[in-house]
């Protein structure tokens, strides 16, 4: 029973797997059929696209030939027409060429007959040319002898009588020129320096080696000298001033030229009469005080003048040496006065014609600072005070104002200009300063001596206190027109070798007489 069962089970198992290969194969056979005819359809489509790929290249490339035709059809067509509008061309500039010819041929023509013509016209004008120079020699001779001059004396007188115009020409147009910008710079000239002098007046002083002392009697002279001398030698030997007791009543006088160590003596000196004690000890202690007022003064002076023309910012040691030019004095006019008037001075012109006015005035009042040590240092006032200006910074405007204001150096700035103009006027004005009679006199000499030595000069006389120079000139050697460029030379030569305050006046004089005698 069991066995049995075992081999149902055996053959259900084989014959599920037959049934199980059986539908296999049968479910192969069925796919590889569907992929036959798949495959097949395939190459029915892919034949199919070819023959219409091949067709649509067939058209495109007939197209393609049919266009490259018409193309090159087209390129013939207008080659063709290039090609015979060229020839057009050429053919019109042939004609052209051919027209040009032909005129250039006429008028080679009508050159060479002209030329002909001017050719015989030409020997002709020689043959005339013979003949003017003929008649030209003749009549040259005929005016040689109705003139009485032959050809050179005559082109001598012409030359002569056309320098005499030009000369007279060139004097006229000088005086004319001259004139004009004299009237116009003297018109703004005098209204400019006028103006600034009628804001700006400064007094002045004498200049003197003296002091005098007054005293309350004689008898206080021998206590000044003192026993033996003692108190007087004292005095002079502290202070460095000489003390002239003589004659003079009621006064004693201290001769020095140091006037700052006149005015510590006099200071001193006063004090020791007021106080009444007078020994070597209290004149020493009084000097000591003395020389500390002073001191005190001069700085108080300097700040005083920079006050009062509105500078500012000053190294306090050039202030002190402005303070010490209250007691120097040029030519009569005390060097601080003249400072502060040419300070006034420059800002005034500095105003008028438009530049800066506190540089002008700064300038114009550190001018002369090299005067107030000038007894001390070597060197000129100009130098030592260019060298004090850098020595304390200021600016590089008013060292260079410092160095020309007496035309040692030229200036570079309007405001030196402006500052040499000031120093002039103020030194110029009537009564500013006063001279020497032995500068005034070679002053004089000078000027004769400079417009002597021109030629056609007579006579020269200095006259105006050397303001005006009146030159007599030989009228047979100068003539009117010849005195214009005279006076013009000579004034050249005056500004070139003489220094003077102001202007001097150049004036030629050309006198003709004619004399005769009734018999």
């Amino acid at each position: 029973m069991q066995l049995s069962l075992g081999l149902c089970i055996v053959i259900a198992v084989a014959l599920a797997l037959i049934v199980g290969i059986i539908s296999h194969f049968v479910t192969i056979s069925n796919l590889k059929k569907n992929a036959e005819s798949k495959i097949g359809n395939a190459e029915a489509k892919a034949r199919e696209i070819i023959d219409d790929a091949v067709k649509n290249a067939e058209t495109t490339k007939k197209e393609a030939l049919l266009e490259v035709k018409e193309e090159s059809i087209k390129t013939k067509n207008d080659l063709e027409k290039e090609t015979k509008e060229r020839r057009a061309e050429l053919q019109r500039y042939e004609k052209r060429v051919l027209a040009k010819e032909e005129a250039v041929e006429k008028r080679s023509d009508a050159l060479e007959h002209r030329e002909n013509k001017l050719s015989s016209k030409e020997e002709q004008l020689r043959q005339r040319e013979a003949k003017v120079e003929e008649l030209s020699q003749k009549r040259v001779q005929e005016l040689e002898r109705i003139s009485g001059l032959t050809s050179e004396q005559a082109k001598e007188y012409l030359l002569k009588t056309v320098e005499e115009d030009v000369k007279h020409d060139t004097a006229k147009m000088v005086r004319e020129l001259e004139s004009q910008a004299k009237e116009e710079a003297d018109k703004k000239a005098k209204e400019y320096v006028v103006n600034a002098i009628q804001r700006c007046a400064a007094d002045h002083v004498a200049e003197t080696t003296i002091s005098v002392v007054q005293l309350p009697s004689d008898e206080m002279k021998g206590r000044i000298i003192g026993r033996e001398g003692r108190n007087i030698r004292t005095l002079e030997t502290l202070t460095g001033v000489e003390l002239i007791i003589d004659d003079t009543p009621e006064a004693v006088v201290l001769s020095g030229f140091d006037p700052i160590r006149r005015e510590v003596a006099r200071i001193a000196l006063e004090r020791l009469i007021v106080d009444g004690r007078i020994h070597p000890a209290r004149i020493e202690e009084m000097v000591e005080k003395a020389q500390k007022e002073v001191d005190t003064m001069i700085r108080e002076e300097g700040e005083a003048a920079a006050l009062e023309v509105g500078v500012t910012g000053i190294h306090p040691e050039l202030i002190r040496l402005l303070g010490r030019m209250k007691f120097r004095t040029s030519y009569g006019q005390n060097a601080l006065k003249h400072s502060i008037e040419v300070a006034q001075l420059a800002g005034l012109l500095a105003g008028e014609i438009g530049i800066d006015v506190r540089m002008a005035k700064r300038a114009g009042l550190l001018h002369d600072i090299g005067k107030s040590i000038d007894h001390d240092v070597e060197g000129s006032h100009i130098q030592i005070g260019a060298d004090l200006c850098r020595k304390y910074k200021e600016s590089a405007t008013v060292i260079n104002a410092v160095e020309s204001h007496h035309g040692d150096v030229e200036p570079q700035t309007l405001v030196a200009c402006v500052v040499q103009a000031a120093d002039t006027i103020s030194a110029a004005r009537p009564g500013a300063r006063r001279e020497t009679i032995e500068t005034y006199t070679n002053r004089l000499k000078q000027l004769e001596d400079i417009t002597n030595q021109f030629k056609g000069v007579e006579k020269s006389f200095a006259i105006q206190a050397g303001r005006e120079i009146r030159v007599m000139v030989v009228p047979e050697q100068v003539s009117d027109d010849d005195m214009v460029l005279l006076a013009r030379d000579i004034a050249k030569q005056i500004e070139f070798e003489l220094e003077y305050p102001g202007q001097i006046k150049v004036n030629v004089i050309r006198e003709s007489r004619a004399t005769d005698y009734a018999k």
